[in-house]
């Protein structure tokens, strides 16, 4: 049933991608700093957002990253692999109106349904595999943040300690609002919370956290096999996605602005 519903909603989806298709109507890119604030400009025009928001940030390289997207592009503007732009645009448009608030309590909440805290038990392969791959990460995120969780074998929920909560929030909550946005990004991808913090303390990198998040499916596949081609292409775009939120919060963090130098003589 689900592959019958599948193949009815391909065509329509091509006819929605054939739609959006937009060609290159620029020759360049170039940034263009306003006060503490740096644009996006195609050919002389400022880029904008979705919402018609004069595109800006605040960081220079991070205005450089999403030029070289825009860059990038040949005849078809392929918007779907521009996930610097994405992000961005986000964060400036906030379409979910979300606060700071909103995003931390999202993200210490999602720590009960943490891809690593549920392990399987049913098949003992996967689950010594599992306990091998992922309890490290486990014991580091205990060990790290002062906390403690208890993972799950069941359907039941992973047990999650009021003060193991409260102490991630107060971590998570020392990022700006930016970066908020970009770590939110990242946890939805990965499906796990310790696995973006152990990608940003640098614990992990992104091949890593991306093999671990798909474990399950990975000894899946190599016992049922798979579509190559389109397992490939999936696992590139996840760590392509996850790269670029890793990359966004960094260049929140650590944005700094140019300043013309004073002439003391």
């Amino acid at each position: 049933m689900f592959c019958l519903k599948y193949r009815q909603l391909l065509p329509k989806d091509i006819i929605v991608r054939k739609m959006a298709t937009v060609k290159r109507f620029y020759r360049r890119t170039n940034i263009l700093q306003s006060g503490e604030k740096y644009e996006i400009t195609l050919d002389q025009r400022k880029l904008k957002t979705p919402k018609g928001r004069v595109f800006e940030v605040s960081s220079k390289p991070l205005a450089l990253a999403v030029a070289h997207e825009w860059d990038s592009q040949e005849d078809i503007i392929q918007r779907s692999n521009m996930h610097m732009t994405a992000l961005c645009s986000t964060f400036l448009d906030n379409p979910q109106n979300l606060n700071s608030i909103d995003i931390v309590t999202y993200i210490a909440n999602y720590l009960e349904t943490d891809t690593i805290l549920y392990q399987s038990s049913e098949t003992e392969e996967l689950f010594k595999l599992q306990k091998e791959k992922w309890d490290p990460i486990i014991q580091w995120f205990c060990d790290k943040y002062q906390v403690d969780v208890e993972k799950t074998t069941s359907i039941s929920s992973p047990v999650i300690p009021s003060d193991t909560k409260e102490k991630i929030v107060r971590h998570v909550a020392s990022y700006n609002a930016a970066s908020l946005h970009g770590f939110m990004y990242g946890v939805d991808v990965l499906k796990s919370v310790i696995l973006m913090l152990a990608l940003c303390e640098r614990a992990l990198n992104v091949e890593e956290a991306i093999a671990l998040s798909r474990l399950e499916e990975e000894f899946q596949i190599s016992h049922w096999g798979n579509v190559e081609w389109s397992h490939e292409l999936g696992k590139q775009d996840l760590q392509a996605r996850l790269a670029a939120a890793v990359l966004f919060i960094h260049l929140n963090s650590s944005s700094a602005t140019t300043k013309p130098k004073i002439d003391s003589t």
